[in-house]
């Protein structure tokens, strides 16, 4: 069984178009992702990543924590004891 996690980046808005800038924050929010999981006791599953670039201002998610911040969010499947209770939701690990 497996679940999911969300790991965060958060950066500069004027550097979004500048791709190694993001790449360092998407190294930045898997780590984030992978730290989340061995807190939990569950494992990452290498490659299953999945990044999102979100600006603090202009995005539906609510990011009462980041105003005007890059938000760079990755989700990772995990597994291990317990994974199949863990699910990323909205802007929350539950």
């Amino acid at each position: 069984m497996t679940g999911t996690l969300f790991g965060w980046a958060f950066g500069d808005p004027a550097r979004e178009s500048d791709s190694s800038y993001v790449d360092a924050l998407q190294r930045e929010a898997l780590e984030n992702a992978r730290e989340t999981a061995a807190a939990k006791g569950v494992e990452a599953v290498p490659g299953s990543e999945a990044f999102t670039v979100l600006s603090g201002n202009d995005s539906l998610v609510e990011l009462e924590n980041a105003p005007g911040r890059l938000v760079v969010r990755c989700t990772i499947h995990v597994e291990g004891p317990g994974a199949e209770k863990l699910r990323a939701e909205g802007p929350m690990n539950g």
